[in-house]
């Protein structure tokens, strides 16, 4: 009996220590890249149609890294459509990603200085605390998917730092 204590004690350490290092990322509501400071031209055809696909490039590098678990923004998709921008509504993108059941809310825009300049901009906010919400950017070279698709990978590598609560969770998979 007093053996079987000695293993039992261990093991359940072991087991609460693997519980707690495999921590659920947080939830996070990635919503639609929206488009921003496009000057006097206005957005093309193209400049509308990547956003879609660089919105959902964004959730699955996300997901993949293994900082948030991605909650659908599909039931707010019209109330969005119908509002105002996400960076220019008063906070009206916490409240949509707090309805979806989310720690945490991603917006994003696109910045076009020029048809060779243009900006990748992600704004993350956690909801769970006071901290004020966080800007990362990178700048890219060249309006064409290719050039989005590459500015995309660099910022969720290089400049998007773990989820709130991944450094205490075992964080060492945000840099797969």
């Amino acid at each position: 009996m007093r053996g079987s204590l000695h293993v039992t004690i261990p093991l359940a350490a072991l087991l609460l220590g693997t519980a707690v290092a495999q921590a659920e990322p947080p939830k996070a509501a990635v919503f639609d890249f929206q488009l921003a400071n496009l000057g006097a031209q206005g957005p093309t055809e193209a400049d509308v149609a990547r956003l879609g696909p660089l919105s959902d490039q964004l959730r699955t590098l996300l997901e993949e890294s293994g900082r948030y678990a991605i909650v659908s923004t599909e039931p707010v998709k019209e109330q969005v459509a119908r509002g105002a921008d996400l960076r220019k509504c008063g906070g009206c993108a916490d409240e949509y990603a707090k309805s979806l059941g989310a720690d945490v809310a991603i917006t994003g825009e696109i910045q076009k200085v020029s048809n060779l300049i243009l900006n990748i901009n992600v704004y993350i906010k956690d909801l769970r605390s006071d901290v004020p919400e966080k800007a990362y950017s990178v700048d890219i070279r060249g309006d064409n998917d290719l050039s989005f698709q590459r500015g995309i990978k660099y910022l969720v590598k290089n400049n998007l730092p773990p989820a709130p609560d991944a450094a205490s969770a075992g964080a060492g998979r945000a840099g797969r």
